[in-house]
């Protein structure tokens, strides 16, 4: 373990704490930077728009939201599509291209994340993005992913302030390595456990006889009732009472919320083993206190890189293709679970109190008091 590692899991590129800063114990062996661009090839962009205060004026603001884009084989390899499975937990919520995923068990392009309500306008511009860029990509049509959860409790979702120039300078500015977390891309005007939510990320290693693989979860979180709040075992939701949200809108917090993740990993896998592994976000989840009430919309997405030779054969012959036999699954399972419960700590712990539209304010969870009761629960010494 080096330095630099330690850095990575302990606060993010621009110096927000992380969940391991604060010595939140976890169960799990991290890739270098705790997140899912861990996986070799996969690139993080985001592009987040914060702008005006005060009472609301539809199409003027205040603005609280952005766009995340995510992609498997980063810029370079958007060509070559990628074996992906999907689970909807809960769905009431949207991520376009779930029902190819889960008739071809691929998944092509970059996947965007963003608000309710510009969810149409990032996959519309992913498109738009490939057929100007890589239009080779594309040969008769294009059904990228794009998913949302939302965010207007602070932003002003009607004043459709995403635009496709937006989508594009996620795109564009996606990278590996280190990425930010909280109140960032998609996930800016988010709310969890109502504290202030958003985009947050972990990675496992796994350990096979003849191979280490890495396996890394991102999630947008927007979801769950304070009560039910858990973070390493510990119930704290029911003691950091402060600055609970009121009902006041017909959906979004104060109701149950929703919560996007995408699991990649390199191990090779076939479509119906990644379902699977997207399905254990689930219990990650569950594991901080997510029910999938029936206003959340709990939807998940896995991919694998491996097998790219497999994914560009386009003749009529037999292919060869790598895959870990069902009954060896159990690690990848594990690491699911745990690098999901993890990002939404993530997503929670590196962020800031907010407010937004009709001066609605979204406090950040307090680290004093979340560590004063780990500690008297016998989580931290």
């Amino acid at each position: 373990m080096t330095s630099e590692m330690l850095e990575a899991w302990r606060q993010t590129p621009a110096g927000k704490p992380r969940a391991r800063g604060l010595g939140i114990p976890f169960a799990g062996v991290p890739g270098p930077s705790n997140a899912i661009t861990d996986v070799s090839g996969v690139a993080v962009g985001y592009t987040t728009l914060i702008r005006g205060e005060g009472p609301l004026v539809v199409g003027q603001g205040p603005v609280r939201t952005g766009v995340t884009a995510i992609l498997p084989r980063g810029r370079e390899g958007l060509a070559t599509p990628v074996y992906a499975g999907v689970h909807s937990l809960n769905g009431n919520g949207e991520m376009t291209g779930f029902v190819w995923i889960e008739e071809a068990g691929v998944c092509g392009g970059p996947i965007t994340i963003t608000n309710t309500h510009a969810c149409g306008i990032t996959r519309d511009a992913s498109i738009r993005w490939m057929a100007q860029r890589i239009p080779e990509a594309i040969d008769d049509f294009s059904l990228p992913v794009a998913a949302e959860t939302y965010d207007g409790y602070l932003n002003d979702i009607n004043g459709f302030h995403v635009t496709a120039e937006h989508v594009f300078a996620a795109i564009d500015g996606a990278t590996e390595g280190a990425i930010e977390e909280g109140s960032v891309g998609g996930g800016t005007g988010m709310v969890a456990y109502e504290f202030k939510g958003g985009s947050g990320s972990a990675s496992r290693e796994v350990a096979f006889e003849d191979a280490l693989y890495t396996l890394g979860v991102f999630v947008q979180a927007n979801f769950g009732r304070r009560p039910d709040l858990t973070i390493a075992g510990v119930p704290v939701g029911g003691e950091l009472s402060e600055g609970r949200l009121k009902k006041d809108a017909p959906t979004g917090p104060g109701t149950d919320g929703s919560i996007i993740a995408v699991v990649a990993t390199d191990a090779p896998l076939m479509p119906h083993q990644l379902r699977r592994l997207a399905q254990r976000v689930g219990l990650g989840i569950a594991r901080g206190g997510a029910v999938a009430y029936h206003g959340s919309g709990d939807i998940f997405l896995a991919f694998s890189t491996a097998n790219e030779a497999a994914m560009r054969a386009t003749e009529a012959a037999a292919q060869s293709f790598a895959f870990i036999p069902d009954p060896a699954l159990d690690p990848l399972f594990l690491a699911v679970v745990q690098a999901s419960e993890e990002a939404v700590v993530n997503a929670m712990v590196a962020n800031e109190t907010m407010t937004g539209l009709d001066g609605r304010q979204v406090l950040a969870l307090p680290h004093g008091p979340l560590l004063d009761l780990l500690r008297r629960y016998g989580r931290l010494s």
